[in-house]
Order: structure tokens, then sequence, then C-alpha cells
């Protein structure tokens, strides 16, 4: 796999301030990487300094063979970047914007047309393309940064929370874009949302204080979580002799109790996350309880990011 990406111990300092800290990493053709953290972890500075926005004190980052420091505008030809808040200038349609984003990239004509188009369409701008951007929603002018970052058709993707302000209906559709260019590209997404990881990224990074604290796919990092593996039996009753022979299971480290619409669950929790399924199911089936269902946890990212993080 090609790395179209490589951070070089990329470091940057306000004052005395120690905002991101020496961290290193690399993204391939074909990667979307979830960038985590908690508010001030370093997650938009770092961008930043990616994209070129903003010098690193140390370090640097090479986009498609171009280092960024060394040749910023060869390393800028190659990135699609919608950065913090969206930026655009307030007066100007998205029409009107989109032009001047094609010139300055260097489309004219027919081509410009042509790549206008295509990102209107892609981002479903075209109810508010004579519309000043400063009289749009939050979500349009989000979609509007979007659709600027796609202009060109980029190698790289560096998206500062692309779904931020979007409804439910326009999340979805902005993460099915995001999967369909995913295959050609190398995909970086800032977010705090760990749904949106779990939908559309294929590797995520953890980072707080400026450092990078976890490295690892969606379903490893669910993996850490104390849920994972966990079973949940929802029974018609018969829970306290449940909980009791449930205990007892050679591979189960705890029993939970969990409210929920139709009565109490019991949540089964497994002694380093191993499978308990079977020989829960076996219990079950030996006992004869009465079950309303059975499912088994994956593990929550929430719960990992939380502990990771603290």
């Amino acid at each position: 796999m090609t790395e179209m990406i490589e951070v070089r111990g990329l470091t940057r300092r306000f004052g005395v301030i120690l905002a991101v800290d020496h961290i290193s990493f690399s993204v391939v053709r074909g990667e979307v990487l979830g960038f985590l953290g908690p508010n001030g972890a370093g997650k938009s500075t770092t961008m930043k300094m990616i994209t070129g926005f903003l010098a690193p004190t140390d370090g640097t980052a090479v986009v498609c063979g171009a280092d960024i420091v060394g040749d910023p505008i060869a390393a800028k030809r190659r990135i699609g970047y919608l950065p913090e808040g969206a930026p655009a200038y307030p007066d100007m349609t998205p029409r009107s914007f989109l032009r001047f984003i094609a010139e300055i990239r260097g489309f004219a004509g027919d081509e410009a047309k042509r790549r206008i188009d295509l990102a209107v369409t892609r981002t479903a701008l075209s109810s508010v393309m004579e519309q000043p951007i400063e009289t749009l929603s939050k979500g349009f002018k989000r979609r509007v940064g979007l659709a600027q970052a796609l202009l060109h058709d980029p190698d790289v993707l560096i998206l500062d929370e692309p779904t931020d302000g979007l409804d439910p209906n326009q999340k979805h559709e902005a993460r099915t874009l995001i999967k369909a260019l995913a295959p050609e590209k190398a995909i970086v997404i800032s977010t705090h949302l760990l749904d949106e990881v779990d939908a559309i990224c294929s590797r995520a990074i953890i980072i707080a204080a400026g450092r990078i604290l976890a490295d690892a796919t969606p379903i490893e990092l669910a993996a850490r979580s104390r849920l994972h593996n966990a079973v949940r039996i929802d029974l018609t009753d018969g829970h306290v002799e449940a909980e009791t022979a449930l205990r007892r299971l050679p591979g189960v480290v705890a029993v939970e109790r969990v409210a929920d619409a139709e009565g109490a669950a019991l949540l089964v929790l497994p002694r380093g996350g191993q499978a308990i399924v079977g020989e829960v199911t076996d219990l079950v089936r030996t006992a004869g309880w009465a079950v309303r269902g059975m499912s088994v946890e994956r593990g929550r990212l929430d719960e990992v990011f939380r502990a990771i993080t603290a």
C-alpha cells in the first residue's frame, strides 16, 4: 500500500504550552483515519500543520512525497482541506465561492463548470447556490466547505468535523460520500462522534495532551472494552436464580442487572474478554429459563475512549 501522508515528529508550541508533542503516523491510500481526542487534545492543530496552515515548531509532514515545510505548494496541490468552522466569504454565494476556488486551483471554462457541478451534486448544494453564504444554516455552510475541499479531486482529504451541524439525513449522505471516495484517497477525519468512527473509519488514533495514546482499528479498540464479548440475557422471570448460576461459570467475572422497558435483564461480563456465549447458552438451555432474547456485546468505543483519555 502507498503511504500518502507521513507525519514525522510533528510538534507545536504556543509559548510555554506544548499543544502537539512529537507525534508520528502515516496514512495509506484507501484508509479513513479517525482522529479522536477530548477538546484541546491537539487534533485541529495537527491538521493545520499537515495542511500547511500552521508552521510546526519541529518535525514535518510529507503529503504524496512533498514535504509541507520544504515544498508547501506541491503538498497543498494534493490536499483537500475542510477547516474547523468551514470559513468562507460570507457575502459570496456558494456558486461564486466555488467559481473563485476553481479559479485559484487553476481551472477555467468547461472544466471549472464540470468540477463545480460534480462537487455541488456530491454535497447536495443545488437548492442554495444563489443565497449569500452568511444566510445559510450551519449545516449548509459545512457542505459548502466540503464542496470546495472536493473540487480539485485531491489525493488526500483532511476533514475537521465534516458532519458538524448536519442533521441525521445529511450526516448519512456525507458519510456515504466519504466511504465512496475512500478507495482512491487517504482521508483523515477529526471528530468527537464515536458513531462516526464506527460508521466510516478503518482506523482510529486517539490523542490527548498532544500525544498519541492509541492507534488501532475500531474493532481492536472496541475489544479493549470491559463489555467486549459480554452476553445480555433478557429473562421473563427467575433473575435471582439465574444471576447466582451465571456467576459460577468459569469464564464469567461478574453479572450486572440492566433495566429496560420490559423489566430487568442480566449483563454477563467475561473474564479477560474471552468468548462466553457458548457456556452461557448451554446453561440457559440446561436450566430451562424463559428467555425473551440474548445478544453478545461487541464492546463500546465511548467506554474505551474515556478509559484511555481520563
